[in-house]
């Protein structure tokens, strides 16, 4: 091959050779990459969980209202999680099975804050909420036992034979299974077809209706 050729042949392998580095380069994140591959920021460890009140029946649209407004406000890093504390009920209606969530604390939102007078104010303006559960204007936070209590606790979907009891209105009777065993209450309701039972508890200072099975508690004695 004649001079000539072979140093423009070696000069255009050259030229793709650059080129093939070229583009491998582009396609690696640099050291310092966007960003959205960065790991997650680690949590707030000055979070704390509260409760808040709602207008009962509201639950789910604070809930909508308030995580709209942490990503309004920024206070990603200030408000985490706003929960509803449900769970999975099972009945059996024309000898079919229905299973759907029902909220076992109707009436309070639970939403994890690192409090301060701006996440306050944010929270306690946000549609349909009336307040914090606390003393005064001071919210209180829910201890470490309340927290495994609520936060943590599922109730689960069980599938048992139903007792044939009798209870009667304004009976005293002791909660034996799901989110509020072993609170006592009075019955409210007693409906015999479904073989439930409306009891009205006192939690966090307030009188709440809560609907059980009959097998769900027990007479006091």
């Amino acid at each position: 091959m004649p001079r000539k050729e072979a140093e423009i042949l070696q000069h255009a392998m050259q030229e793709e050779k650059n080129e093939t580095a070229a583009s491998a380069a582009e396609t690696q994140l640099p050291a310092n990459a966007d960003a959205t591959a960065a790991p997650e920021a680690p949590r707030n460890p000055n979070m704390k969980w509260y409760i808040i009140h709602s207008y009962s029946g509201f639950e789910r649209k604070v809930k909508e209202s308030l995580e709209s407004r942490i990503q309004a406000f920024g206070l990603q890093d200030r408000i985490g999680k706003v929960l509803i504390p449900t769970e999975s009920v099972t009945e059996v209606r024309g000898g079919k099975k229905y299973t759907s969530e029902r909220m076992f604390y109707p009436g309070y939102v639970l939403v994890e804050m690192d409090m301060d007078d701006h996440v306050w104010h944010v929270v306690k303006s946000t549609p349909r909420v009336t307040g914090f559960v606390g003393t005064g204007q001071q919210p209180t936070p829910l201890s470490e036992e309340e927290v495994q209590h609520i936060v943590y606790r599922v109730g689960e979907s069980r599938d048992k034979p139903k007792l044939k009891v009798k209870f009667e209105k304004n009976e005293s009777v002791r909660i034996t299974e799901g989110p509020f065993a072993s609170f006592t209450g009075i019955v409210d309701e007693v409906n015999e077809d479904r073989e439930t039972l409306k009891v009205m508890v006192t939690i966090f200072g307030r009188s709440t209706p809560v609907e059980l099975e009959f097998n769900q508690v027990e007479k006091v004695a």
